[in-house]
């Protein structure tokens, strides 16, 4: 049995090691023309943009913050893209799906990711005044590895640059064990959330929390995907159908399970982020489905 003081370290060896490596490879295998699709990564960056905004904004209360409210949102407009969608698109629709898949994962881990850990500092800020809140949250956003992690793919796709063998050994065994690292990683803050519970004697955590942002994430931030990219085509802006399927499926996925770990990282109600994860993941069976077909007919 995993201890629960092994947690952190384990969530760190993810954070720190595994999933730069698989955000690493995923930019240097990318051609550098399809992650500067401008049109794309902005489109795709509002949508989520106005996602967070909203699930801010419906969360928030007496027992939610600004930490926990932000990194609820990163749920609700943060699909699981690289664990999940890539490998599941392209045995759906072919490789050429990879290609719109990353700049999704790109514009989440550049812009939406590092808003949220931005909004999660502002907690305090009334207390300790707004400069110090600002340089708290820009903090946050400096020492998020994975955007830096995609940054250093995206150039070494620039320069045409390989790693040597033995780097190159060792990216790819750290990426592939990013995603079973961080799956077994959730399950065991989840279990954590619940003995903390029974122990602490504190209430469990309600369903009006967590289940309302699950379904935010299969069934809105799609819906506003679609309606978004169609009216960006409508004035003119030149996106293809095909890639636009592509999108709208990256965002009817459930949420991504890295949030856990940032959330752990970053001091958030961990268990309440698990949950809204594992009902989203649970959910998404049929959801997705129901979405393949309706765009796939």
């Amino acid at each position: 049995m995993l201890p629960l003081d092994a947690i952190p370290g384990l969530n760190g060896f993810v954070l720190f090691f595994a999933l730069p490596c698989m955000l690493y490879r995923f930019g240097a295998s990318t051609p550098i023309v399809q992650l500067l699709d401008v049109t794309l990564f902005l489109t795709y960056s509002f949508c989520a943009v106005l996602m967070v905004g909203f699930v801010v904004a419906v969360s928030m209360n007496k027992r939610i913050g600004w930490n926990d409210a932000s990194f609820g949102a990163l749920t609700g407009a943060f699909p699981n893209t690289g664990f999940m969608g890539v490998p599941l698109l392209v045995a759906l629709l072919g490789t050429a799906a990879a290609g719109p898949a990353i700049v999704t994962i790109v514009a989440d881990m550049i812009v939406t990711t590092s808003l949220c850990i931005a909004l999660s500092r502002l907690d305090g800020a009334d207390e300790h005044g707004a400069s110090r809140a600002a340089k708290s949250a820009l903090k946050g956003v400096l020492t998020n590895p994975m955007p830096w992690a995609i940054s250093l793919g995206a150039l070494s796709s620039a320069m045409d640059y390989e790693l040597m063998g033995p780097f190159a050994k060792t990216v790819g065994l750290l990426a592939d064990a990013a995603s079973p690292v961080a799956l077994f990683t959730i399950g065991a803050v989840l279990a954590r959330s619940q003995i903390r519970v029974k122990e602490s004697g504190h209430p469990p955590i309600l369903w009006r929390d967590f289940l309302p942002v699950a379904l935010f994430k299969l069934l809105l931030h799609p819906l506003l995907v679609l309606l978004v990219l169609g009216a960006v085509v409508q004035m003119g802006f030149q996106i293809e159908r095909f890639t636009m399927v592509v999108v709208v499926l990256v965002a009817a996925l459930p949420s991504a399970s890295n949030v856990a770990l940032l959330s752990e990282r970053f001091g958030a109600d961990t268990g309440r982020i698990a949950m809204i994860i594992l009902v989203a993941t649970a959910v998404s069976f049929f959801t997705f489905s129901g979405a393949v077909a309706l765009l796939s007919g």
